[in-house]
């Protein structure tokens, strides 16, 4: 890089020499001015108002416009001849914390490079103090005629000087601020707070000038001759009605771009029916049934007899066992064809329960009818005993 000013940096009794570099260069695509009629050139000439002839650029001096027109003319001899200090110093007056700076008064940005061999220790010495004090430097300088104030830190291993402007050459922001009392409310904020957290942060280097890359691309077609279409253009910002939905809007939008709302989509939630049971509220169809169910009612009729029946049935005679569980399966048996003709939409398992249940139903009243029998006391033996009770008594 080619250095544009030569000096040295003002360091209390220390002095560095130093170069001064442009650390920033214009990338804006320039263009000149043509006659549209035939594409001439066309350019600006200087021309003396008194003789209406053009002046070369070694007759050009400079002047200062009085109030009343009169012009006063100034020399470089007699700029030379002020008395200027930083005309070839970059002197360091104070050193301040880097937030006492108002950004608003930084301008341009210059590198300093070491001027030489022997300026490399003084130079890394106020590069280091300047690190570990976490400051930087106020400084006067002079460029390009006049004198400037600029900022030292460090950026990198290199002295960076930003050029800031005097306090007296920053405009104060009156009237500027709405002359109205507004009041934001809580909810607002949390709403501006959750949009840029959504925003998140951004690599300042993957930032680029679209419109120049747009400007070079047309550059290029129309050199080949070739006719770019139209872009769009982008959608501009409504009028703000609603500043929470216009918030909530953003938020939103913001998701969508960076994919939250494509992983919550991803994920529904499913809703769990229950088994077995109907919903509150809900009767279930007459002759709908589980297997489960289907099972218990064929087995309801042999189970939910009263006491007394079961007592009879205990005393029936073993001749009768084969019968009962004939009467039992003939009535599971009507049962279940009229339980499938009811519900038409039962299952072949429900079926299979039902008849399974019935004759278990059957056997086991078989069972029971049997062991009543053996259990029970003949009516010959009571004669018996009778007799035997009278002989006693005329015995006696």
């Amino acid at each position: 890089m080619r250095s544009i000013w030569n000096g040295a940096i003002s360091f209390g009794l220390v002095s560095i020499p130093i170069k001064l570099v442009n650390a920033t260069e214009s990338r804006s695509v320039s263009f000149r001015q043509i006659h549209t009629r035939d594409g001439g050139r066309v350019r600006y000439r200087k021309v003396c108002e008194l003789d209406d002839q053009e002046v070369p650029q070694a007759e050009i001096g400079k002047a200062y416009e009085d109030a009343d027109g009169t012009m006063i003319p100034i020399t470089d001899e007699d700029l030379a001849s002020l008395p200027l200090p930083t005309t070839k110093t970059i002197d360091i007056v104070a050193f301040v914390p880097a937030s006492e700076i108002d950004p608003i008064q930084i301008a341009g940005a210059y590198y300093l490079a070491a001027n030489g061999v022997p300026a490399a220790k003084p130079y890394t010495l106020l590069r280091e103090a300047l690190k570990r004090s976490r400051k930087v430097g106020l400084a006067k300088f002079a460029l390009r005629g006049r004198e400037r104030l600029g900022m030292l830190r460090v950026v990198d291993d290199v002295i960076a000087m930003h050029g800031l402007l005097w306090p007296d050459e920053v405009r104060r922001p009156e009237g500027v601020a709405p002359d109205t009392d507004v009041t934001v409310r809580d909810a607002e904020l949390d709403l501006a707070d959750a949009l840029m957290d959504t925003l998140g942060d951004v690599d300042v280097d993957s930032l680029h000038d679209d419109y120049r890359q747009a400007v070079e691309e047309l550059i290029a077609a129309k050199a080949e001759g070739v006719e770019l279409e139209p872009q769009p253009a982008p959608a501009g910002g409504g009028k703000v009605i609603d500043l929470m939905a216009a918030l909530e809007s953003s938020v939103r939008a913001a998701r969508e771009a960076r994919g939250d709302e494509a992983a919550e989509a991803s994920a529904p939630v499913t809703e769990l029916k229950p088994r077995g049971k109907a919903a509150p509220g809900k009767k279930a169809a007459p002759g709908r049934k589980t297997a489960k169910g289907a099972a218990t009612a064929a087995a309801e009729p042999a189970a939910g007899k009263p006491a007394a029946k079961k007592a009879a049935a205990g005393r029936a005679t073993a001749g009768k066992a084969p019968a009962d569980r004939a009467t039992a399966k003939k009535a599971t048996v009507e049962k279940a064809p009229a339980d499938r003709a009811t519900a038409k939409s039962a299952t072949a398992k429900s079926a299979t329960a039902g008849k399974t249940a019935g004759r278990t139903a059957g056997r086991t009243a078989g069972r029971t009818a049997a062991s009543s029998k053996a259990a029970s006391p003949k009516p010959a033996d009571g004669k018996a005993g009778a007799k035997k009770t009278a002989a006693r008594k005329r015995a006696s």
